[in-house]
């Protein structure tokens, strides 16, 4: 899932600047997950900007509404009767529904109350972590469902680096060692032969290095 994280209060309160209406959006699905942008969430923000107001004496309207996905338009569609009188937006979003709402409502400025990070999972209450970089050439078959790419430091697709020491990354020796990771695992699953093969340089153009990206799928196109 995608991961993120809210703003400082007071970066939040300065990209609102003189505007009077305001209407907070959260998202229902990762940001709800990773605790950063759900029902919960937007009414604490919400608060917190109704008491920052308050306390410098202006007088802003701030509302609140949750819906279920910001990266579809047909949910961000069902904002448009509460959006029709608001002078902005707060995405409590990832920056692609930051985006998608951008694009819905095309003539209202929106801002993002979040910091978009990774794509994660849990690993425990409170703690997420990185797994997937969306690269768009996965080799989890070759290296035992362990990504190399996120999570080894380098992004070697080939074996350790020669600072790796006892199973721990040399960036920083509380990380580790993801190539350390991909052995064992290989060896638990008696296929230490797929490190024998030689993986290509990667091909980044899957990645960033072509723009943004689109993926087309012609049995499911209308």
């Amino acid at each position: 899932m995608i991961i993120a994280e809210q703003k400082e209060i007071s970066e939040i309160i300065n990209m609102v600047g003189d505007h009077r209406k305001i209407l907070v959006i959260g998202c229902d699905t990762c940001v709800t997950v990773c605790l950063s942008g759900g029902a919960k969430e937007v009414a604490i923000l919400a608060s917190a900007l109704r008491l920052a107001f308050r306390v410098q004496g202006k007088q802003v309207e701030v509302n609140e509404t949750t819906i279920e996905r910001q990266c579809e338009i047909e949910f961000v569609d069902s904002l448009e009767s509460m959006a029709k009188d608001k002078d902005l937006l707060i995405s409590m979003g990832c920056g692609i529904g930051v985006q998608t709402i951008a694009e819905r409502f095309f003539h209202l400025p929106v801002v993002p109350a979040l910091n978009t990070k990774f794509l994660g999972l849990p690993e425990k209450q409170g703690v997420w972590v990185e797994r997937c970089q969306a690269c768009g050439q996965c080799v989890l078959d070759k290296t035992g469902g362990i990504c190399p790419i996120s999570r080894c430091s380098k992004s070697l697709l080939n074996g350790p680096c020669g600072g790796s020491q006892n199973g721990k990354c040399e960036i920083n020796d509380e990380i580790d060692c993801a190539w350390h990771l991909i052995y064992e695992r290989l060896k638990a699953l008696n296929r230490l032969e797929c490190l024998e093969e030689i993986m290509p340089v990667k091909d980044w153009s899957t990645s960033r290095d072509g723009g943004p990206r689109k993926m087309i799928r012609e049995d499911m196109c209308l």
